[in-house]
């Protein structure tokens, strides 16, 4: 038997980094861990799963991407503006208001 897990997150979505604070906008999500495991081991000091949703995140008010174990992140309410280099590139804000992606990433 096989299992798939399900993304709480979805690309277009804002959300908060549980430990750090910051709002972000996710802009890609891996089923599972795609980075190496050098990268895991320097990077992800909590040691989050590897088997969950792993996501590639904008980060407000910054210039970097981040990516994100899904454990860490928190559904953020406080959507207003969001400001990203790459913003315009991958989303476009619908006359709702909502966030919807320009491309298909996975």
């Amino acid at each position: 038997m096989s299992y798939t897990q399900t993304a709480q997150f979805a690309p277009g979505q804002v959300v908060r980094h549980r430990r750090f604070g910051y709002r972000g906008l996710i802009f890609d999500v891996d089923a599972t861990f795609s980075q190496s495991p050098e990268w895991y081991e320097i990077m992800a000091e909590t040691q989050p799963p590897k088997d969950r949703p792993w996501y590639h995140v904008l980060v407000d008010g910054e210039k970097h991407t981040t990516y994100v174990s899904e454990e860490n992140l928190l559904e953020c309410l406080e959507i207003e503006t969001f400001d990203h280099p790459l913003m315009n590139q991958l989303f476009r804000i619908r006359k709702s208001g909502d966030i919807a992606s320009r491309l298909i990433m996975n």
